[in-house]
């Protein structure tokens, strides 16, 4: 006979039981599992959120206590742009600084004595100190020039005084506008008055120093002053020679006359 179990199925023990709720169970855990998992995902994206503006927070503060400091010591900054922008200035002044007192010293040493100079003018470049002999040359030349005017008993010795400036030191070129006789005519020569009787040469001449520096054009500041002697100085320094001769002979006169006063009394 076959057996035949009267347990119903949903009570027997072991084997598979089957579901009264159906799958609403399991879809219901999952909505949960999937919420837990959306909020924990918000609560890290906030706290991320959270932590950036507290660090950009920060970050803000620091960067205005650096501008803070930064605008403080920017004085200082100031200071030091200036101090390098006077630096620059002095050296290059000191750079295209021009040794005039040595040129005037050699030149002097040179000199023939058959010539004679009726202006002489110095310059460290064209129209530095507003001043010159006036000679067309001289905007030719970068650099420091030596202009003279002058007159010598004939073109011997006129040639000769242009071979004792070359001698000078740093003159690299001589250059002779104007050499003429005088009763000859000749431009802008000087007048035959102020170099004694006779035919004389009058001549213009200028001596460049090529290899000095040349002074910044954009300072607009005299590197060196100009040195000009003319003959009316020479005969001012004469004239004030003999007022001071005078004063003092007539102190020791009247000091004398003073004395012997004295003694008369006395007697």
């Amino acid at each position: 006979m076959r057996p035949v179990n009267l347990i119903p199925p949903e009570e027997r023990p072991g084997g598979r039981k089957p579901m009264r709720s159906g799958p609403l169970a399991y879809i219901v855990i999952g909505a949960l599992a999937a919420a837990v998992i959306a909020i924990t995902a918000l609560v890290v994206t906030e706290n991320e959120v959270a932590e950036s503006k507290a660090e950009v927070a920060q970050l803000q503060q620091e960067q205005a206590r650096i501008t803070a400091k930064a605008q403080a010591l920017s004085a200082y900054t100031q200071f030091a742009n200036v101090r390098e922008q006077r630096l620059a200035t002095v050296t290059s002044l000191a750079d295209s600084r021009f040794d005039w007192p040595r040129v005037l010293h050699e030149l002097a040493l040179v000199m023939p004595t058959d010539v004679q100079l009726t202006s002489l003018s110095g310059s460290a470049a064209p129209g530095a100190g507003g001043g010159g002999a006036g000679i067309g040359m001289r905007a030719q030349i970068a650099g420091p020039a030596l202009e003279m005017v002058g007159c010598a008993s004939g073109q011997p010795a006129v040639a000769d005084f242009i071979e004792a400036v070359k001698t000078i030191d740093g003159v690299t070129r001589v250059g002779v506008p104007t050499s003429t006789m005088s009763g000859e005519g000749g431009g802008n020569a000087t007048t035959a008055g102020t170099c004694g009787n006779g035919r004389s040469a009058q001549f213009q001449l200028i001596a460049a120093f090529d290899a000095a520096p040349v002074p910044p054009a954009e300072t607009g500041e005299e590197v060196a002053p100009e040195a000009t002697t003319t003959a009316s100085t020479e005969n001012s320094s004469e004239s004030s020679t003999e007022t001071t001769s005078s004063e003092s002979s007539s102190t020791e006169t009247s000091s004398s006359g003073e004395s012997s006063s004295g003694e008369g009394g006395a007697e």
